[in-house]
């Protein structure tokens, strides 16, 4: 069973040609970002990722998060893993330096998460949801609760989890009904219950600050009468220790498909009187202090998306080259050949190497504006760099995870059976991967989210700016002599023009049948997410082809061209039927009565 590989190469290559970390590292606050430092830490992020997570993966999966009588055991090896991940500092890699973090870009965290999800995706979502808490408490959070918590969780020594879903409230907010109820002290008492909450009890950390959501009593009705509280699993006393166990209860961890080794907790808070919560921000305010978390969360899940294409294109290109199989096509008594020979197995691994490497240019694109919408001095800037953000994020979120079921089921298939057997390890990432288009908000709601909120909303400016901008790449692509290049543009071409009346329909349609674009919303991100890939593997080539042109023998260059150039023939070539689908659609899905399913 092969081991992860962090793709170095590639990374480098999307962060120096196409996300700009050049760029990045003379915005003020990003200096450090130095082409030298971002260098090391992603040498040192891999070899951490080699060495101590990935061969803990087949562990984890088979061994899974053990509850009894209240408390979770992680599976052997995790906890000397956590401490050394904590003590490596990689807990506070971006974080606010005030409150001890290295305060580095989210362009440089979004390949060192993207190793830790490849690596190890089970344990790489105890930091990943610390990492949310702690943005909602910086933005949101006041002195006293940042002062009592903060460093702690910059630090690893706690971990944090977000507490939204209940079991008659999941995706519907507004039906949310823990209870939040003032003490004379100004703390509250909240009584309730939480499900599907990540790590929301374990054991490798001395504390767990759970951000949970519930109703004062005099709240308004529906998200309106939302409030965010920060609920400790144990009292923080005046020493800053954890002290006496709060009124907070795990009743069980659910036994799931996959992320085995990482705790899915039923939360209970208030049996015995009340859990202690303190109140984040102004009351009835919790749901936009609650986005503030799912946006970097849906971000980092987007992640898991291309960190899940990669990892199964390795495992599946590694049987490939080692398992010999039949003949050469076309050779009659010829030798045995390892099945990376074959046409199919080729187009196979083609189509799941394209997906990883257009996922991962995207989403450090998006990475890098975010750094760009943070800190670049000019605020039109900022607020330019930061529609380009909210649009991309539900496409990064939706699109990634849904191409990443697609990869890890073609990687069983290049196994043949012994993909469907579990020592090879390839299903794992299909049983892994699966719940990343479903948490933090399934696929349909980042489509909704993207057609009504991102697009419909402002009147497509955002949208045909982005449009504007693949035109100007592709007319010169248009003016490059290379077959592979004028293949690419011809695809792109269609490929944009295809987006472009899609999108400008929803936006033209969308008040007046909303139920019609909401019929084609999914379509619509798939389409935006094939293009807006293709337009990154577009710019790719366009860069290999110069280095080229100018001397580089080096293969990668080469590689990616061609990695581009299957790009636009097998997928940008969806385009125009996906088009279709939105446009034309609604009819089909919508038409029956509900009895006649």
């Amino acid at each position: 069973m092969s081991e992860y590989r962090a793709p170095l190469r590639d990374m480098q290559f999307v962060l120096r040609e196409l996300a700009g970390i050049g760029e990045v590292a003379l915005l003020p606050g990003c200096e450090e970002a130095s082409a030298d430092v971002v260098d090391a830490i992603l040498e040192e992020a891999a070899k951490f990722a080699e060495g101590v997570l990935s061969p803990l993966n087949a562990v984890g999966d088979r061994e899974g998060a053990l509850f009894h009588d209240g408390a979770v055991t992680l599976p052997d090896g995790f906890g000397d893993a956590y401490k050394l991940f904590a003590e490596s500092g990689w807990t506070a890699l971006n974080c606010e330096p005030e409150w001890g973090g290295q305060g580095l870009p989210k362009l440089v965290a979004a390949p060192v998460s993207e190793m830790w999800k490849s690596a190890n995706h089970a344990f790489s979502l105890c930091p990943m949801l610390t990492s949310s808490a702690i943005e909602a408490l910086v933005l949101s959070g006041s002195d006293e609760l940042k002062r009592k918590y903060l460093g702690k969780m910059v630090s690893g020594e706690w971990t944090g989890t977000m507490n939204i879903t209940e079991p008659g409230a999941g995706s519907d907010l507004a039906a949310v009904s823990t209870r939040a109820v003032p003490n004379d002290d100004g703390a509250y008492r909240i009584f309730g219950q939480k499900i599907f909450i990540t790590y929301g009890e374990h054991d490798l950390a001395d504390n767990i600050i759970h951000l949970v959501l519930a109703r004062t009593p005099t709240a308004p009705e529906g998200i309106k009468g939302i409030s965010l509280f920060v609920v400790p699993k144990f009292m923080v006393d005046a020493s800053g220790r954890p002290g006496e166990p709060n009124d907070v209860r795990c009743v069980s961890i659910e036994h799931k498909l996959g992320i085995h080794a990482s705790p899915t907790a039923i939360m209970a808070f208030g049996d015995r009187g009340g859990a202690t919560g303190y109140l984040v921000g102004e009351e009835n305010h919790g749901l936009e202090y609650m986005f503030i978390m799912m946006n970097a969360a849906r971000f980092a899940v987007g992640m898991e998306g291309v960190s899940a294409c990669e990892r199964a294109y390795q495992r599946a290109r590694d049987y490939a080259k080692e398992r010999i199989q039949g003949t050469d096509i076309g050779l009659r008594n010829g030798p045995k050949v390892s099945i990376i020979t074959h046409p199919d197995v080729r187009r196979m691994l083609m189509s799941m190497k394209a997906q990883a490497e257009a996922s991962r240019a995207l989403a450090y694109v998006v990475a890098g504006t975010q750094d760009k919408a943070h800190h670049h001095p000019d605020p039109l800037q900022r607020r330019q760099n930061q529609a380009f953000v909210d649009l991309l994020i539900p496409v990064v979120k939706g699109w990634s995870t849904e191409i990443s079921i697609e990869v890890a089921s073609t990687g069983i298939q290049v196994h043949g059976g012994m993909g469907f057997i579990e020592e090879t390890g390839a299903a794992q990432h299909l049983r892994d991967t699966r719940i990343s288009a479903i948490y933090e908000g399934t696929t349909g709601i980042q489509a909704n989210d993207l057609i009504g909120r991102k697009m419909a909303r402002e009147g497509g400016k955002t949208f045909n700016a982005v449009i504007d901008v693949m035109r100007s790449l592709n007319a010169e692509l248009a003016g490059q002599d290379n077959a592979h290049l004028a293949a690419i543009h011809k695809r792109f071409a269609a490929g944009i023009e295809a987006l472009s009346k899609a999108g400008n329909w929803i936006v033209a349609t969308y008040a007046t049948d909303v139920r019609a674009t909401s019929a084609g919303a999914v379509p619509f991100l798939m389409l935006f997410g094939i293009v807006a890939g293709g337009w990154q593997m577009a710019r790719a080539a366009l860069i290999a082809k110069a280095r080229i042109d100018g001397g580089s023998s080096d293969p990668f260059y080469q590689a990616k061209i061609i990695t581009a150039r299957y790009f636009a023939d097998h997928l940008m070539s969806r385009a125009e039927g996906l088009a279709s689908s939105v446009t034309d659609g609604a009819t089909g899905v919508m038409a029956l009565a509900d009895d006649q399913f």
